[in-house]
């Protein structure tokens, strides 16, 4: 195989990569995926089996407004999705609050007075809000007023990253959250629900329902893995890759890459699709690229995390599919509740299982943690937030995932820029895709979007479509209703890009 020449090599077996190897098969395109993962594809849309429970790393709402992911979803899995109702809530102080907030539950639990200065200081910031908010503190001030965002947004967001409010830019909070304010929580509390003129206008955080694999998201790219190899396609585990090769002469990519056991392989292909962190990539490529770039592709950060997942005794103690955790006093970030994304996660229904996900950096004191001290101070933690009793745990296991967040800092948009300026000089036949691989807080439907474009582009010839502009807006995150939009992923990239 080290000999063959493929059309495409695309490096992780993400959804971004496989989505891509998936329709470039299906074009009848040669491919070939290489995963580092010796066991598992879907990247953090994998699902870990342990013990016959299943456990989904991070949570994946299947959920877009564009038909064409919607349909190839329909298309991989067909009846294994299911629809299921979305719920989640808040921990604070000792209480759980609906989230989206729901105005006048907030209003009982907070107090009158509590509630009374969270309104004045909403008020306050809508009358003297910071102009051109630069930091995520800035961003949703301005959206809910000071008091609101240290009760509802401070704690738990410092415990996703790892730094101060005031260090992340506000491009994270416009992607995440853009929208939603306290004035449009109260109108969609208060006032009957009507179908808005413009689906657009509907806000992320409202969908009440989403589609999920029955078996969790690693089973859509298992099955996806599968039909790909059923096409022709390759796809190899246990492949990390350390140097890209770019021939311009020949207009050849030489791709190397080790296997779990140290072997170097090399493959050949005219296209390289990378979904692998930029970083990473930024320093397997050859010719060596100028020193500021690979400077500016060491400066980019990644928040990790880890889940611990617990199996408990059923007690129907939440069944909310996650619950955030705004408390100080705990470690973890937040719990999921597995049998709320789908029961056949769970293969004995006396039973549930939970995931308490802990933030952290790749390297730190929590990630070398124990696994045994981890499962410890995660029944600790559970039964300390009200959400299980510790003596009910039975099993449990630790689940590490590097790179899980490109960090939003000041600077990482001038680094990416510097980047994407050089690798577009350096060769025309190279897609970054994904979330790592733009160093983008992309959803899966996003990632899947890039790599639909950069198929496109392969098959056509040219780079007709611009992947970066894949929710560039920032205001998408599965706002409006899944499915309303069309033609070539309509409203998040422009048909085609001007020839030069």
């Amino acid at each position: 195989m080290s000999n063959a020449k493929f059309k495409a090599i695309i490096v992780g077996a993400g959804p971004a990569g496989l989505t891509a190897a998936y329709e470039l098969s299906k074009q009848g395109q040669s491919v070939l995926v290489l995963e580092s993962d010796p066991q598992y594809v879907g990247g953090i849309s994998r699902t870990i089996a342990y013990h016959g429970y299943r456990f989904d790393i991070g949570g994946h709402r299947f959920f877009s407004k564009s038909r064409e992911v919607e349909d190839l979803w329909t298309e991989i899995l067909g009846p294994d999705m299911l629809q299921r109702p979305r719920s989640s809530k808040i921990y604070y102080r000792g209480q759980f609050y609906a989230y989206p907030l729901k105005p006048l539950e907030a209003l009982c639990k907070l107090g009158l007075l509590e509630s009374t200065l969270c309104v004045l200081s909403f008020l306050k910031a809508k009358i003297n809000p910071t102009s051109h908010p630069k930091s995520f503190e800035d961003w949703v001030v301005n959206q809910f007023g000071k008091r609101l965002f240290r009760i509802f947004f401070k704690t738990y967001t410092e415990k996703v990253w790892g730094m101060s409010c005031k260090e992340i830019s506000a491009d994270w909070a416009a992607q995440r959250i853009k929208g939603l304010s306290l004035a449009s929580a109260i109108k969609n509390a208060i006032l009957p629900k009507r179908k808005p003129k413009d689906r657009k206008q509907l806000v992320k955080t409202l969908i009440d329902t989403f589609r999920y694999p029955r078996l969790g998201p690693g089973m859509m790219w298992e099955t996806c893995a599968e039909k790909v190899r059923a096409m022709g396609g390759v796809v190899l585990l246990g492949r990390s890759v350390s140097r890209c090769h770019w021939n311009a002469s020949a207009r050849l990519w030489t791709i190397a890459a080790r296997t779990k056991d140290g072997q170097l392989e090399e493959y050949r292909a005219e296209h390289l699709i990378s979904s692998m962190p930029v970083r990473q990539l930024v320093s397997a490529i050859a010719p060596l690229l100028p020193e500021p770039v690979l400077q500016a592709g060491n400066s980019l950060r990644y928040r990790d995390f880890l889940t611990v997942g617990l199996i408990l005794k059923e007690r129907n103690g939440f069944s909310d599919n996650w619950i955030y955790i705004h408390d100080p006093n705990v470690k973890v970030g937040r719990v999921q509740n597995y049998k709320s994304w789908s029961p056949e996660m769970v293969p004995d229904p006396n039973f549930c299982s939970y995931g308490l996900e802990y933030f952290c950096f790749e390297g730190d004191g929590l990630w070398t943690t124990p696994d045994g001290d981890l499962k410890a101070l995660a029944q600790k933690e559970i039964e300390q937030v009200g959400l299980g009793i510790a003596s009910d745990v039975v099993d449990g296991c630790v689940i590490r995932q590097p790179k899980a967040y490109p960090v939003y800092d000041d600077d990482y948009r001038k680094h990416i820029d510097l980047i994407r300026q050089a690798l577009a000089a350096f060769s025309p036949n190279l897609h970054l895709v994904g979330r790592n691989g733009m160093h983008k807080y992309n959803n899966q439907d996003h990632a899947m979007m890039t790599a639909m474009l950069a198929a496109r582009n392969i098959v056509a010839g040219g780079n007709k479509y611009d992947l970066w502009a894949v929710n560039e807006d920032g205001e998408y995150h599965e706002a409006g209703s899944a499915g309303e939009q069309s033609a070539a992923l309509a409203g998040h990239v422009p048909a085609a890009v001007a020839s030069s």
